[in-house]
């Protein structure tokens, strides 16, 4: 400040007069002046400590639902799988988002891990590197008993809550990984997996991905082909729960539109607050509305924010203009640790979703609505997926016509002998070329 007070020019009688009045006491407005510099900070750190306070009382009796973890990805790329080497202990893990301590800080009572296999495994070993990331999940069960219990349903989470564990569900990341197979879907199933995403980046034979609504992939099923809507229909039927997210915009409201229970969206955000393909725009978020599904929010900086850095505040916008959108009841939390390389100032590990909880109660959001959003959504979603289910009904056996899959050295028995699929001189010139193929030297 460059205006000139007594003290400045030397006058101290004048100085003094500014501070002190007549009968010697200091003038009100002094005091007012200095409280008021303290006083206001204060208040506010008190009010975050009350925030978080309020948070934690809630988490410790709804602790967070998570709908997307990649640890077994981590797990696969460290240490080929290997859980006994001594570094890849989970008490003890570094350098990931996640391991126990930093679940237990973060309050995390059930998780869906991520059972992945990428794009370039389609057509080839999809299946396999599915099995072996499903058994590392039941493997980590099986080593950390103390912490992990794996359930297949909605009462088994609500068990492990009593328990104090983190309940541990199988989430199987990309429609590539059933190979156009109900019977491996059915497996899989069978394994413990409860939900899987239709799509990952890339398309498989009967949905499309995401990156068809950037121009860089190109549609191929128009949303969901035949095959497509039967595998929906599988999936209601076993009580697999549809996961949206990685699809496309026109994959998303024909999976909406037909399937007979709410649908996830495990680790996607709002694309209102950022333009990112991978995220839901409002039309979809309406339907997510009208079918009682769920959006659980991505924490991915490029999905936050459309920038390489992103902050707690903005992951909390989203969480807003969600529940703004399709209401409280379709908010959900997907982290996406251990499956992305930059994460939010604030949200760095699992150990922080107390911090996003107060954020959350700072902005008015009712207890109630905190702790939907933490699991209660999530509850309902998996509760209303297991009344839909119907396993006296027959199961799906139409298989995906032949000409429909990648060429590959895939064999093709069942085709040729099945009468009943009358098999087109198209699919027939595709079989032998891939027998062709196949037969080559490589």
């Amino acid at each position: 400040m460059d205006t000139q007070t007594p003290e400045h020019t030397g006058s101290r009688d004048g100085g003094q007069d500014r501070r002190i009045g007549a009968a010697g006491e200091r003038v009100p407005g002094e005091r007012g002046m200095w409280t008021s510099w303290w006083f206001w900070p204060l208040v506010a750190v008190c009010t975050a400590d009350q925030f978080r306070d309020t948070a934690v009382r809630l988490m410790q009796g709804t602790p967070v639902i998570d709908g997307h973890n990649d640890l077994p990805w981590q797990l696969l790329k460290l240490f080929n799988n290997q859980l006994q080497d001594p570094r890849a202990n989970l008490t003890s893990l570094a350098h990931t988002h996640t391991n126990i301590p930093k679940l237990k800080a973060g309050f995390v009572g059930a998780q869906f891990w991520s059972a992945y296999t990428p794009c370039d495994t389609q057509n080839k070993d999809a299946v396999k590197r599915t099995l072996e990331q499903i058994d590392v999940i039941h493997r980590m069960c099986q080593l950390y008993p103390e912490t992990f219990l794996c359930v297949t349903d909605s009462t088994g989470i609500r068990q492990a809550f009593r328990e104090g564990k983190v309940a541990s569900l199988v989430g199987v990341e990309g429609g590539h990984s059933i190979d156009s197979s109900l019977g491996v879907l059915r497996a899989l199933y069978h394994l413990g997996m409860r939900y899987l995403t239709l799509t990952h980046s890339c398309n498989t034979p009967w949905a499309d991905n995401w990156l068809v609504d950037t121009g860089e992939d190109k549609a191929r099923s128009q949303g969901l082909s035949l095959f497509g809507q039967s595998v929906v229909k599988e999936m209601n039927r076993l009580g697999v729960i549809i996961d949206l997210a990685h699809t496309s915009t026109a994959t998303m409201k024909a999976v909406l539109q037909l399937s007979k229970a709410p649908v996830v969206f495990s680790h996607s955000s709002a694309y209102s607050v950022c333009q990112h393909r991978r995220n839901v725009p409002d039309d979809v978020l309406q339907l997510v509305k009208r079918t009682g599904s769920l959006v659980m929010v991505n924490f991915y900086n490029d999905y936050v924010s459309c920038r390489a850095e992103a902050n707690l505040s903005q992951v909390a916008d989203h969480l807003d203009h969600i529940k703004k959108v399709a209401g409280a009841g379709a908010v959900g939390l997907g982290g996406d640790y251990d499956g992305v390389s930059r994460l939010p100032s604030g949200l760095k590990d699992v150990s922080k979703y107390p911090d996003l909880a107060a954020e959350l109660l700072r902005r008015q959001w009712t207890e109630a609505e905190v702790k939907g959003a933490l699991a209660n959504n999530l509850l309902r979603v998996f509760e209303a997926v297991e009344q839909a289910s119907s396993h006296t009904q027959p199961p799906g056996e139409e298989p995906i016509p032949l000409d429909q899959l990648e060429a590959s050295c895939r064999t093709s028995y069942g085709y040729s002998g099945a009468p009943s699929l009358h098999l087109q001189p198209g699919a027939l010139l595709a079989s032998l070329a891939l027998l062709v193929l196949c037969l080559c030297p490589l």
